[in-house]
């Protein structure tokens, strides 16, 4: 054998070897792709029904948040129409206080005026009885001159 030869069997026997590794590691990633695929079938026939409750809870989920919405809409009509009564309560709080509060002080100022001038008159009624009642009893007699513009009483 020439040199040739012997460097061409040597390359067919690594080649052998070589296709016959590479066959091993095939018949392995076969094996692999094999369990991996079984695993996979028995993956989606657990999951298959996890995911339909996930989808019915989901839809649920939109359901319960669809319905909240409709009531806090809801919910703002109605605070809205509360803000609407409650500022027209207060503006027509406003009117009748302005309304009324004129005629009241009127009135309060008339009442006053009113039992301050009958105290006045019951004071000086009273005096005037008292003194003429002392006079009556001394036997003198009682002149009562008004000097309104001093406030003072005069007697003669």
């Amino acid at each position: 054998m020439s040199a040739g030869e012997l460097a061409i069997v040597l390359a067919a026997v690594l080649l052998t070897i070589g296709f016959a590794a590479l066959i091993v590691v095939l018949m392995r990633v076969l094996d692999t792709l094999r369990i991996l695929r079984s695993e996979l079938t028995d993956l989606r026939h657990e999951t298959r029904p996890l995911l339909a409750e996930l989808r019915a809870s989901t839809d649920e989920a939109r359901d319960a948040v669809e319905e909240a919405r409709h009531d806090l809409d809801r919910f703002d009509r109605v605070l809205g129409s509360a803000e609407a009564i409650s500022d027209a309560v207060a503006s027509s709080g406003r009117v009748a206080r302005l309304a009324l509060s004129a005629p009241v002080i009127k009135a309060t100022a008339l009442a006053t005026g009113t039992s301050r001038a009958a105290r006045r008159l019951r004071r000086r009624e009273s005096r005037e009885t008292r003194e003429i009642e002392r006079r009556a009893t001394t036997g003198q007699h009682l002149v009562v001159v008004d000097d309104s513009r001093r406030g003072r009483r005069g007697r003669g």
